[in-house]
């Protein structure tokens, strides 16, 4: 009846974690199973239409950089790109993209078509089979019991999914479509902690029913860049999001739905994101406000459908129809679904290793929401960590991990497995301490090689990764010798406001001024642009980036090195916190809990002070 007795990696949901997951080890030279309760939904975009954003970005560029899908996807599917942050430091620049939301999800579903070694199947997961601690298949609503050498669990919402809409609840996974039950039931029974959450997603409207000349227009970059290192298709039109306001009005009409408010009654047990709050929830917090900020955001190249992001909530319908028609532009507003909340499972990541195996059940993987972050980009990359860990589990190769100082990815996890999250986790760039090192830009030169030697990237990625190498470092040397006469270039200085020159000097000392960038140079200086023609605009922004924050990335480097001497006193075996009685209660506690790998790991866990640290490295003979 089917095509394979035995999978090498069965993963369970197609969302971003699971496509991620499937492609990463079926590319790798595993046999995939992806089993999804709905074919017609791979790769969902279930709430905005985008992809990327502050430290988001960053993570869709180091899963392209690795050999991962949903950069070149994006690419390929996006209506509208801008760079964010670009009038802060280049550590800050965040690339984003609003999606066409259909086209985005045919693309990953004809991507995964095309992987030979990747086979489907629609129908509800029920349970994992487990045999002697080692997980080696799953079980369907139908009886049918898929093998496999390991398991890949990406359930997002699904598990128990709740939807509250007012004082109405129903089980779901998401808007029209049932939840999963039976895991989470199972995964308790063995041993495993589990939690709820909670999500919402803002209403849908009828593009055509607003009225923009009372918006304000928010367009793409005039040069829209993109996520994909590869030659994937640039952008030569876009389509404009735009902004409007809440009002007193509206927020005196959503006051009146209080009372109903699953949120404030109580109904609603999960935690939900701090960082994305619904628009009830920021009216009653942020009381001194008398206006909120709201974006709509088109769905489509063709679709009149409209994202109304900053309007989440989970109001009765007729709330959030009525306060919606008092916000400008949208006075005869047509709602095409009403905003709802979402409670769902979630197991607390302590209980995973750094490959996100589970420390439980051998073979048994979690990613995405089930580990309790949020957001697109997030779970694809806890997807196509675990689907690389899974090929190479099952194929005798050692654990791929990531350190903090080489990726936001290494980052996102540590902090999942260490420190845990009892609230929707979101990456931000605040929360990498090495975020100098860790930009958009360099995404490549950074993770290029390690996927290349995983067998994931490609030749032709390793290739042009070396050939920016090159360039980056020919036009290091070329700014290192490039020479120009005071006359040349003091009158630029004095119009920039920067101190005049007396002397030859080199290019490279004007470009380390704070007020003096690349292009103020070619333009006072006709040879050095015509020189510069000839390089890559990539390499070239590598090059001024390295120049400009030498000194500050000599540094952060440095510390990094330093930390990593922790990460080298590696602890051996499980070891009895409980007979170290030098260490406080909470860190014999917290050890037990989640018996890190090495000194580093340990120091990272919440609760570990200096003492208990020096504790260790004592016992450890260190």
């Amino acid at each position: 009846m089917f095509q394979t007795s035995e999978y090498d990696v069965i993963v369970v949901g197609a969302g971003h974690a699971g496509c991620e997951a499937a492609a990463a080890a079926a590319n790798l030279g595993s046999k995939v199973l992806l089993v999804t309760m709905n074919m017609n939904t791979i790769a969902q975009m279930s709430c905005n239409p985008a992809m990327g954003g502050v430290a988001k970005g960053q993570i869709v560029r180091e899963i392209d950089a690795l050999g991962g899908q949903s950069g070149i996807i994006t690419d390929q599917t996006m209506i509208q790109f801008r760079m964010l942050n670009r009038s802060k430091g280049p550590a800050m620049w965040s690339p984003r993209a609003q999606s066409d939301r259909m086209r985005f999800a045919e693309a990953w579903r004809l991507t995964l078509e095309g992987i030979a070694n990747v086979d489907f199947w629609q129908e509800a997961v029920t349970g994992i089979v487990v045999e002697n601690g080692t997980a080696v298949g799953v079980k369907t609503a139908l009886g049918i019991e898929f093998r496999g050498k390991s398991v890949v669990l990406t359930n997002g919402t699904f598990l128990n999914g709740l939807i509250h809409i007012g004082e109405k609840n129903f089980g779901g996974g998401r808007a029209a479509e049932k939840g999963s039950r039976g895991i989470t039931e199972q995964l308790v029974e063995l041993g495993f902690e589990a939690g709820r959450m909670k999500t919402g997603t803002p209403p849908r409207v009828d593009g055509r029913s607003l009225d923009y000349s009372k918006m304000e227009a928010q367009g793409g970059d005039e040069v829209p860049s993109k996520f994909s290192y590869l030659d994937t298709p640039r952008l030569t039109q876009q389509r404009p999001c735009y902004i409007t306001y809440t009002n007193e009005r509206v927020h005196d009409i959503l006051r009146e739905g209080f009372e109903k408010s699953p949120m404030f009654q109580g109904r609603i047990k999960g935690l939900g994101p701090r960082y994305c709050p619904s628009v009830e929830d920021k009216i009653n917090r942020f009381a001194d406000k008398d206006r909120h900020q709201i974006f709509v955001e088109p769905e489509g190249w063709s679709t009149v459908e409209c994202y109304i992001n900053g309007f989440s909530s989970s109001l009765p319908e007729d709330v959030q129809y009525r306060a919606l028609r008092e916000i400008a532009g949208f006075e005869n507003a047509k709602m095409f679904r009403p905003g709802y909340a979402i409670e769902y499972d979630f197991f607390p990541p302590t209980q995973l290793a750094l490959t996100l195996e589970t420390k439980l059940i051998s073979g048994l993987y979690f990613a995405g929401q089930i580990n309790g972050t949020t957001g697109y980009e997030e779970a694809a990359c806890q997807g196509l960590m675990a689907g690389i860990n899974a090929h190479n589990k099952v194929h005798g190769k050692a654990p791929f991990v990531l350190k903090r100082s080489e990726a936001y990815i290494g980052v996102l996890i540590d902090d999942l497995v260490n420190k845990g999250t009892d609230e929707p986790y979101r990456m931000f760039t605040s929360r990498a301490e090495h975020r100098i090192l860790l930009r958009q830009d360099n995404a490549d030169l950074r993770l290029t090689p390690l996927g290349h030697e995983l067998g994931l990237a490609s030749d032709e990625r390793l290739e042009r990764v070396r050939m920016k190498e090159a360039q980056t470092a020919e036009i290091g040397t070329l700014f290192q010798k490039f020479a120009i006469e005071p006359a040349e270039i003091n009158p630029l200085l004095v119009e920039l406001g920067s101190a005049e020159i007396h002397e030859k000097t080199r290019a490279v000392n004007l470009l380390r001024r704070p007020n003096v960038d690349l292009a103020d140079l070619r333009r006072a200086l006709p040879a050095l642009n015509e020189t510069l023609a000839a390089f890559d605009a990539e390499a070239l922004e590598q090059a001024i980036i390295n120049i400009k924050y030498e000194t500050y990335l000599q540094k952060e480097q440095q510390q990094a090195e330093r930390m990593q001497e922790l990460e080298n006193f590696v602890i051996q075996g499980r070891l009895d916190y409980r007979a170290m009685p030098a260490l406080s209660h909470e860190a014999r506690e917290k050890l037990l809990k989640i018996q890190p790998e090495t000194i580093g790991q340990a120091s990272r866990i919440s609760g570990i002070s200096p003492a208990d640290v020096s504790v260790l490295m004592v016992y450890l003979g260190r």
